[in-house]
């Protein structure tokens, strides 16, 4: 059969059966080509970062805050997101990082977890990476004094001379860090 499904336009059965076809010898192609690992994107503070892409339930614009009295620097406010209470962290801070000064490009991603409301603020999103198992560096993770930062981190990846953090908010949030916000 040629390349072109407009000859299958008169018969559907004929159509999906030719477009089954074409998706599992795509799906074969996949399984037998290399694996990839595919994660968001981010800046925090100077760090690019990749996070699991079933870490983050949604990203949005920094919402309004209203500040908590005596939490620690990284706990910047309490936002109402969609009727639900969310407490939002400044991910730079929390891995002892400079605040984001430049906020125009910030945004909050909403961790996703039933039980823990969290948000984290990072200072830009370039949307989905995907890195092929050459791409591993875990000789270039990050490793910064006065935090866990290191402790959160799933491995690294470097790709045109961009080192990429694997960070997980699932080990971030069960550390002793994140839990001590309360000054």
């Amino acid at each position: 059969m040629s390349g072109d499904l407009r000859e299958l336009r008169g018969d559907p059965f004929g159509l999906l059966a030719e477009l089954d076809r074409r998706l599992r010898a795509i799906r074969q192609e996949g399984a037998s080509g290399e694996a990839e690992w595919e994660g968001l994107g981010v800046r925090v503070g100077s760090l690019w970062c990749a996070l699991p892409r079933a870490d983050v339930r949604e990203v949005v614009t920094p919402p309004p805050l209203t500040r908590v009295p005596g939490a620690r620097p990284w706990l910047i406010g309490l936002a109402n997101v969609r009727g639900k209470l969310l407490p939002v962290f400044d991910l730079a801070v929390l891995a002892g990082l400079p605040a984001e000064e430049d906020t125009r490009r910030a945004r909050v991603l909403v961790f996703n977890s039933d039980q823990l409301p969290a948000g984290f603020l990072v200072g830009e999103v370039v949307g989905h990476r995907q890195f092929a198992v050459e791409d591993q560096a875990p000789h270039r993770l990050q490793i910064l004094s006065g935090s866990d930062f290191s402790n959160w981190l799933l491995g690294a990846f470097e790709r045109d001379a961009k080192v990429w953090q694997v960070l997980s908010l699932h080990r971030l949030v069960a550390s002793e860090q994140f839990v001590r916000t309360a000054e």
